[in-house]
């Protein structure tokens, strides 16, 4: 959990508790009894309705985060609960270790001020802490979806249910980890039948009870997918959300092992796509920060590709300095796989962003037909690379249009680009305009085999998707990748698709098989190449957490050639 700023609470704690009668007088405190049960404190709506006054409360210690580095204060619970299941029995009380050192199972009277500190009921400041004595309450059992975790604030509760992690985003960076009941939660743009509302109550953010970044010991390193079992601990609440504090370790089983190599795809061309996740050879700028970072990088990004073994690769986010970072890439590649097997097209027309998208192929595999396109239509930022291909020898030719279409983030205010509320998120109506682009594209120069493919950031059943598979493309994925392993990308605890292969009617009959290699989205971001957060210990020069996307592999089974 991220450090509250408290210091003038403290301030305050730390005069009461010298003007306390409790403490100025030792041996009477615990004859003073409680004025108000938690309950009442509590009461059965979002917020305490006594904010502002001074309560005197009894409880047994749940939960014990009184230093510093925690969360400056301990949890308490009633343990003769009232009547009423709208009202929580539990409260966290701004304690912190200087003042009154507490531990589990001591039976105490607080003294403090009743308050919503962003919404969390608690104590604060405490002007009294009385151990009077031990108790004990017992973990109350709680099953996901939540019906709403307001009655339960600040109480002890254990999920008998197992429980699959969804996020793990902020775990290097805040001990944090999201898990979820019913399996991993998706994207409801992603794929029909998905309630934003039941994503909410299906999931639990699980804290470490500290107020440190980056902490030098972290919580286990967990991939999505992997299940938890016997989670037990006390619900604070902080920055907009729920979160259990753990009191006793959490069984973690890797129910999501990673693939040394992706699924075997059918066919005898195999075709790839690859966000690199800001491969640069300017330093400082969006990838690597220096020069240690940067070979850090280039080992994973190798070690993806060596792994993926495509015919021809799609990649998107290569710095835009013309061949420079893209020869880089695939020199490093060949001095693995052997010189001269992959080769890089020279794009005609990049655009002027800072990256651009890119091709390396086989030449061994493939030939290229003509010379590669691409759109100079000012729709595209980022502007597609066309270029057709056939197997070594003749064959069947196939068109690859590889495109990274604009993305989701820094929002207009006003205007069809705008957030529209459904999902989307903004800059949807450009990406539409951009599908429906190169649907011209391809109907215009009457490209052979046309397969449209890279980073579309649209998720699966949202417009720029149905656009292209209106206008006669067909998704591989959807056709060939089972649904609950259709996902390239992770956002904010929720998997999707935002990596795409959509082919024509012709070439379809030549695909074979497909499969998404999760070597990224399942990966938290503490195990990639960046060296100012992450632990020195966790790095490896592997695929795994090479970039944020996971690269998807197409098998092409085409008449002719010869290899």
């Amino acid at each position: 959990m991220r450090a509250l700023s408290r210091a003038s609470l403290a301030a305050l704690v730390v005069v009461a508790l010298s003007a306390s009668p409790a403490a100025a007088d030792p041996a009477t405190p615990c004859d003073t009894p409680a004025s108000h049960r938690i309950a009442q404190v509590q009461g059965g709506g979002e917020a305490t309705p006594l904010s502002g006054q001074t309560v005197r409360v009894e409880g047994v210690v749940t939960g014990d985060f009184q230093r510093t580095d925690q969360l400056s204060g301990f949890f308490l619970q009633d343990p003769r609960p009232d009547s009423d299941p709208a009202t929580s029995e539990g409260l966290f009380a701004f304690a912190r270790e200087s003042l009154k050192n507490v531990k589990v199972g001591d039976r105490v009277l607080v003294t403090g001020r009743a308050t919503e500190f962003n919404g969390w009921t608690e104590l604060s400041p405490v002007t009294a802490v009385d151990v009077c004595g031990t108790g004990s309450v017992a973990a109350q059992p709680y099953q996901l979806p939540s019906g709403g975790l307001e009655p339960v604030e600040n109480m002890l509760l254990t999920f008998p249910q197992p429980l699959t992690v969804s996020e793990h985003y902020n775990l290097g960076r805040y001990g944090e980890v999201t898990l979820s009941s019913q399996g991993r939660l998706f994207q409801p743009t992603d794929r029909p039948g998905v309630d934003p509302a039941l994503n909410q109550r299906r999931s639990l953010l699980i804290d470490d009870g500290s107020s440190r970044e980056n902490p030098a010991t972290l919580p286990p390193v967990v991939r999505t997918g992997d299940v938890a079992f016997g989670v037990t601990g006390v619900l604070g609440y902080g920055f907009g959300k729920y979160r259990l504090q753990p009191t006793q370790p959490i069984d973690y089983k890797n129910a999501n092992p990673r693939l040394p190599k992706p699924f075997p795809v059918i066919g005898n061309v195999k075709v790839a796509s690859l966000n690199t996740l800001n491969w640069f050879t300017t330093l400082g700028s969006r990838g690597a920060t220096n020069a240690e970072e940067q070979r850090r990088q280039l080992a994973k990004l190798v070690a993806a590709l060596k792994g993926l073994d495509a015919d021809a690769v799609a990649l998107m986010e290569v710095e835009n300095n013309g061949q420079t970072a893209l020869q880089a890439l695939v020199d490093a590649l060949n001095a693995e796989v052997g010189a001269g097997t992959y080769a890089a097209l020279t794009h005609p027309y990049p655009g002027t962003d800072a990256i651009q998208v890119a091709l390396i192929y086989k030449p061994g595999k493939l030939t290229p037909v003509g010379e590669p396109k691409a759109s100079q239509d000012p729709v595209f930022s980022r502007p597609p690379l066309i270029q057709t291909f056939h197997r070594k020898g003749g064959g069947q030719p196939f068109t690859m249009l590889v495109n990274h279409l604009k993305s989701k983030g820094t929002c207009p205010s006003g205007g069809p680009d705008a957030d529209q509320g459904d999902g989307q998120s903004c800059w949807n109506a450009t990406r539409v305009k951009q599908a429906q682009a190169l649907l011209g594209i391809v109907e215009d120069q009457d490209l052979p085999n046309p397969i449209v493919l890279g980073d579309l950031n649209a998720y699966g059943e949202e417009d720029p998707i149905d656009t292209l598979e209106a206008g006669g493309l067909t998704s591989v994925t959807k056709r060939f990748v089972p649904a609950p392993l259709r996902y390239s990308y992770l956002f904010d605890g929720l998997a999707g698709e935002l990596d795409h292969a959509l082919v024509g009617r012709q070439l379809l009959k030549r695909v074979t098989s497909a499969t998404i290699w999760h070597i990224n989205s399942d990966e938290p971001r503490i195990r990639d190449y960046n060296m100012e957060y992450n632990p020195p210990g966790l790095y490896q020069p592997d695929a795994y957490r090479s970039s944020d996307h996971d690269p998807l592999i197409i098998g092409l089974t085409l008449p002719g050639g010869k290899g």
